[in-house]
């Protein structure tokens, strides 16, 4: 009986002794939880004490965005908005609006139309007097709301057929069509072209809408004397195009144009030097397929890629515009990306923002919406981006610039090599397939 109650006692003092231990634990658990609790306090008021005050009484107007921030066609989207982001902070800093703050309110919506339709729907409701929309199927699904909605809807990262014509009354962009930038390069590649045999021109098509727009300039090739071969198309994603290439090869292309984005034209260019393919074609595409990240992806594959620019190069240092963007680049980011989608968020931000601004002059803050904002950009006429671009306006014609030049990779730099010229219009131009 006394081991029982030697052995009871024992079990009664561990477990007074764990008991103990695990008050103080808790015990010091909570001084660890209180401390942390005051260290996040002070940290929070410190944070608080330092961020900028609003200024009283004052007015800001907002802007939407929606675009492909994640997903397959994130990485020109994302450059897209750095731009765009990057001149309101600039403009602000300007008080170009003197009591006004411009802001944007951007939405993901991961490439797919039906959460671009939704994010619509709540930009709309929060009052946002316009909207950049960058795909084309939300664009079409959305060509009536937009006049219901009084809403102007813009595109940055170039012009579509069948929203710039006929032309759309509440959408704009800043760019000849897809179809027209292509046809400045099949200008240019014809223009020093110097066998005696037409030319065979190859379209290599990235899935989607965006993909397919060359489709519209099959017909003004072949009236420059271009043979049409007919046209590959690639995923969004590209893993091997070496199918592509090979029939490319077999059908005797010349030039092959590549509609697709950046992140794919790296792997189709690597696979021509894979395949020893580059010397049989001049390699061409669109201006959002030549830039920084495709010159590292593709090396030396890369040389003599041929592309038609809305826009100077950042190694245009002359032009007021490109050392605008640099500077700041520099002073917003710490470096300088040299991708041609940043260009598009500027100068289409830039548009935003004056049309934002002659609004206010015209109405007033308080009377400033979408109406005031479209009456803004109609009244636009030789609007000058720094230099980049000029911007006009007309009835059935919202595309804004309409001037281009041959751009092409030599020694690893993108460099102008024609004067700027007028881009045909593609206004009676037909797809084919």
């Amino acid at each position: 009986m006394s081991e029982a109650l030697n052995s009871d006692n024992v079990v009664a003092s561990q477990t007074i002794r764990v008991g103990a231990r695990m008050k103080n634990r808790t015990a010091k658990r909570k001084q660890l939880g209180v401390g942390i609790l005051a260290i996040a306090l002070a940290v929070l008021l410190a944070i608080t004490a330092c961020a900028p005050r609003p200024t009283v009484g004052e007015k800001t107007v907002q802007f939407g965005w929606v675009l492909p921030l994640t997903g397959p066609a994130s990485s020109p989207s994302q450059v897209i908005l750095s731009g765009g982001e990057d001149y309101v902070r600039y403009f602000n800093e300007q008080e170009a609006i003197p009591g006004v703050r411009v802001k944007h309110l951007w939405r993901d919506n991961r490439f797919e139309t039906a959460l671009a339709l939704g994010h619509y729907q709540t930009l709309v409701a929060a009052g946002v007097p316009i909207i950049i929309i960058e795909q084309v199927p939300p664009l079409h699904a959305l060509r009536e709301s937009f006049v219901s909605d009084e809403v102007v809807g813009f595109v940055s990262g170039g012009g579509y057929h069948e929203i710039v014509y006929p032309g759309h009354d509440w959408i704009y962009t800043i760019t000849p069509t897809l179809g027209e930038q292509t046809a400045v390069v099949l200008q240019y590649f014809m223009e020093n072209w110097e066998k005696e045999k037409p030319p065979r021109l190859a379209l290599v098509a990235m899935e989607g809408g965006w993909g397919y727009e060359p489709r519209y300039v099959t017909g003004y090739a072949r009236s420059l004397g271009f043979e049409v071969l007919p046209p590959e198309v690639v995923p969004v994603v590209v893993l091997d195009a070496a199918v592509q290439l090979l029939r490319l090869r077999g059908a005797g292309a010349d030039l092959v144009h590549i509609q697709a984005l950046a992140p794919s034209v790296g792997p189709i260019l690597r696979d021509a030097e894979r395949l020893g393919l580059l010397g049989e074609f001049q390699f061409a595409g669109h201006s959002s397929a030549m830039g920084e990240r495709v010159i590292e992806l593709a090396g030396i594959a890369s040389e003599g890629f041929l592309t038609a620019r809305e826009y100077p190069w950042f190694n245009e240092s002359e032009v007021p515009g490109i050392k605008l963007m640099i500077d700041n680049m520099m002073k917003y980011r710490g470096r300088v990306t040299m991708d041609p989608e940043y260009t598009f968020g500027w100068v289409a931000v830039a548009v935003i923002c004056e049309a934002i601004r002659r609004a206010v002059e015209n109405v007033g803050y308080e009377n400033l919406d979408g109406r005031a904002v479209k009456e803004a950009l109609d009244g636009m006429k030789n609007f000058d981006v720094y230099g980049l671009a000029s911007i006009t306006y007309k009835p059935g014609d919202h595309r804004g610039a309409t001037k281009m030049a041959a751009y092409e990779v030599r020694g690893g730099e993108i460099v102008r090599v024609s004067d700027w010229r007028e881009a045909p219009s593609g206004r009676d131009w037909k797809y084919e397939w």
